[in-house]
């Protein structure tokens, strides 16, 4: 069975740092995306990064990159997020999702109806 498993949101302070975890269980094809997203209260859900199984190719929004960086972890089956220079705008709920698409192509790994599983999200807060 397909489980996606965010962890590591929480209360930052404008500045600061976090590292959100998403463990993958579950999933068969060997060939695969899995992305982050975020959705601030009245607003859609939006594309952050994503990284191929292989960890070869990555891809980020233009809003995230040089203060996120997507990883993994093949041993662990764990993709991070690791964000820094938080800001306010940042404070939304952290999904990850999966699905078998090309990282290479911006506008579906970035897009959120191209992932069919999604993890439960977790909380970043980002305020002094």
């Amino acid at each position: 069975q397909l489980q996606l498993v965010e962890s590591g949101g929480g209360l930052v302070q404008p500045g600061g740092s976090l590292r959100l975890s998403c463990a993958v269980s579950g999933f068969t094809s060997d060939y695969y995306a899995i992305g982050w997203f975020r959705q601030a209260p009245g607003k859609e859900r939006e594309g952050l990064s994503c990284i191929s199984s292989s960890g070869d190719s990555t891809n980020y929004a233009d809003s995230v990159k040089g203060r996120f960086t997507i990883s993994r972890d093949n041993a662990k089956n764990t993709v991070y997020l690791q964000m820094n220079s938080l800001k306010p705008e940042d404070t939304a709920v952290y999904y990850c999702a999966v699905d078998v698409l090309p990282v290479t192509v911006r506008i579906m790994c970035l897009t959120p109806r191209y992932f069919s599983s999604w993890g439960q999200g977790t909380q970043v807060t980002v305020s002094s």
